[in-house]
């Protein structure tokens, strides 16, 4: 997919250095020489067009009070498959809720102040779900891998996109 320049270097901002602003899309026409309303309008253009799925922080678990933390795998029956998926959606402490082509066709993480509170929110969808123990995966982190994703947007020899 081409991107014009702008949009790039728009990308390549929002990526690096998303201002901690109560109107952080001036505040980025104001570092890019554009409109606050060029921003928001290109940004949901690249929403639109499938470039964006969505601008959100990443935060450090521990720093928020993320002890614990889960991959549940779950073999759910097809004709149950939507049903299960909305009872697991119900949880904020739940994200990640994908389903796979696999026999364990459900997949979603939780995360919770500690290990018993984490475990009671396990059980509760197991109860509410009706899944047997049987067909649940428990596959709690052992170690942590921190990957930092960063896409480059601009080749080294791009300008600043300004002009």
């Amino acid at each position: 997919m081409q991107l014009d320049p702008r949009d790039r270097v728009l990308l390549q901002q929002v990526q690096d250095n998303f201002p901690l602003d109560p109107r952080p899309y001036r505040v980025l026409g104001e570092v890019l020489g554009m409109p606050e309303r060029e921003v928001m309008g290109r940004l949901t253009g690249l929403s639109r067009r499938g470039v964006i799925k969505h601008i959100a922080p990443i935060l450090e678990p521990g720093s928020v009070g993320i002890r614990a933390s889960t991959l549940v795998a779950m073999r759910v029956p097809e004709e149950r498959i939507h049903e299960v998926a909305a009872i697991v959606n119900e949880y904020d402490s739940v994200s990640h809720n994908y389903r796979r082509d696999d026999d364990y066709n459900l997949w979603f993480t939780i995360a919770a102040a500690d290990e018993e509170e984490l475990l009671g929110i396990l059980e509760e969808i197991m109860r509410r779900s009706m899944i047997p123990p049987g067909d649940i995966l428990n596959l709690p982190m052992v170690r942590r891998f921190k990957l930092d994703v960063r896409f480059r947007f601009l080749a080294e020899d791009d300008d600043d996109g300004r002009g």
